[in-house]
Parts: structure tokens; C-alpha cells; sequence
């Protein structure tokens, strides 16, 4: 028989898609407030794989950041649920004028948080699923059939192999 064994913390990240400035910097101060330093951020990447957002408007934009805190594993659940209250927040008559898309990565993985479900995802609880978006194989991170077309580009590509080395600094006491 095999015993529990709780696993290590995990490096929350966050994707946020936008097309306004105002809006973005509003919900990096709401999410610093929440989960504390930012440690990593990328540009502005174009956002322009699908047209799944087009109620956002024109001119589509993704930053990712990485947070210095380290998460529960299971704190997913709730921390995409609030994020989907942010969201709700920044909606105007039903539309939406941000995504926020919460995720971990531990030293083999990267999970995106998702409220929808399909054969590939796990539910955990509450309406939350967990996808697997990559798997560090010999030295990279390497996606699956079903990783999204953005999180293929090089852009996504690098600011996970930094985070995961940011990661590993933190796990190792560094």
C-alpha cells in the first residue's frame, strides 16, 4: 500500500488577455494585493490565435507573470474562481474586457486552471478542471497535442524555462 504523500508548493503564474492598458494595470494592482510579489513578467505579446475573445475588441494583448509566493497545488481551485470573479468584475453588460487564466508549474509540469470540461482535463472540485499544458522532458518543456497554439510560441516558451529556474532557486533554498 502506498501512503499520501503531500507535494512540494507550486509557482503560480497568471495570463492575463487584454486590450487596455487601464484595465491591466487595475487587475495586476488587484492580483499584487492578493497574491503578493510579482517576479516575473513578460511583455506585451500580440494575442491573436483565436478569435474565442473577439467580444474583448481589436488589438489583443497576453502578459504572463509568475508570483514569488508559492501555492498549495489544491489552492488552484479557488484561486480560479476568484479570477473569474475579476473577470466578472471588469465586464460590461456581460462582455468581457479581460481573461485571466491562473496556472502552476512545478519541476515537470505546467497546469492551466480551466472552468470548461473536456477528455484531457481533471476535475478537481467546484467546477474547476486542471490541464496540462507541457512536461519538462531533457531539459524543456515539451507540449502536448492539445497545448494552445500561444503557449507553442517562444515568448511562452522562455518565460516558463525562467520561471521553472526561478522555481528551482526557491525549492533549493538559493
Amino acid at each position: 500500500m502506498s501512503e499520501p504523500v503531500i507535494p512540494p508548493r507550486a509557482k503560480l503564474f497568471i495570463g492575463i488577455i487584454f486590450n487596455s492598458e487601464e484595465i491591466l494595470r487595475a487587475v495586476e494592482k488587484i492580483l499584487y494585493r492578493k497574491f503578493g510579489d510579482i517576479d516575473y513578467r513578460t511583455k506585451n505579446i500580440p494575442f491573436t490565435h483565436t478569435r474565442y475573445y473577439r467580444e474583448m475588441g481589436p488589438a489583443q494583448f497576453k502578459i504572463l507573470l509568475s508570483f514569488r509566493k508559492l501555492i498549495w497545488r489544491d489552492d488552484i481551485v479557488e484561486i480560479k474562481l476568484y479570477t473569474n470573479r475579476i473577470e466578472k468584475r471588469f465586464s460590461e453588460n456581460k462582455i468581457r474586457k479581460v481573461n485571466i487564466d491562473p496556472g502552476y508549474l512545478t519541476l515537470s509540469n505546467v497546469y492551466l486552471a480551466t472552468c470548461k470540461e473536456f477528455f484531457h482535463r481533471m476535475y478537481l472540485r467546484k467546477g474547476v478542471y486542471l490541464e496540462n499544458e507541457y512536461r519538462y522532458v531533457a531539459r524543456r518543456f515539451q507540449p502536448w497535442e492539445w497545448t494552445y497554439p500561444d503557449y507553442l510560441k517562444q515568448d511562452y516558451l522562455f518565460f516558463f524555462h525562467e520561471v521553472r529556474r526561478m522555481y528551482h532557486n526557491q525549492m533549493s533554498g538559493s
